[in-house]
């Protein structure tokens, strides 16, 4: 089983910025769309943001203009940097490799493991 394997994430001020990094174990994942998604506190996870290549991205409408996926295919990596942050941004984000270009959590065939961002007021 391909390891997802999460980084970055934390605490940070409403207004301020976090970068997220999803490093995957093999290249075998680089034919795949990934993607960004999150599960806030009691609510079901939902997509953030999901990436095939730098021209082929998918944002949920609360993170356009905020948030940008990008992907880096010779480190197996892709990365959520999420600006203007918001208190409602508060949630475990979690990276997954995807069978299809879509915003929804039935595409995900591996997960990694989630990371904490936490918002404060």
């Amino acid at each position: 089983q391909v390891q997802l394997a999460v980084s970055g994430g934390g605490s940070v001020q409403a207004g301020g910025s976090q970068r997220v990094t999803c490093t995957a174990s093999s290249s075998s994942y680089r034919r795949y769309p990934m993607g960004w998604f999150r599960q806030r506190q009691d609510k079901a996870r939902e997509g953030v943001a999901v990436i095939a290549s730098e021209s082929n991205s998918l944002y949920v409408d609360d993170a356009k203009g905020r948030f940008i996926v990008s992907r880096d295919l010779a480190k197996d990596s892709i990365y959520l940097q999420m600006n203007s942050l918001k208190p409602e941004d508060s949630a475990m984000y979690y990276c997954g490799a995807l069978t299809k270009l879509e915003l929804r959590t039935g595409s995900i065939f591996n997960w990694g493991q989630g990371t904490q961002v936490i918002v404060a007021s």
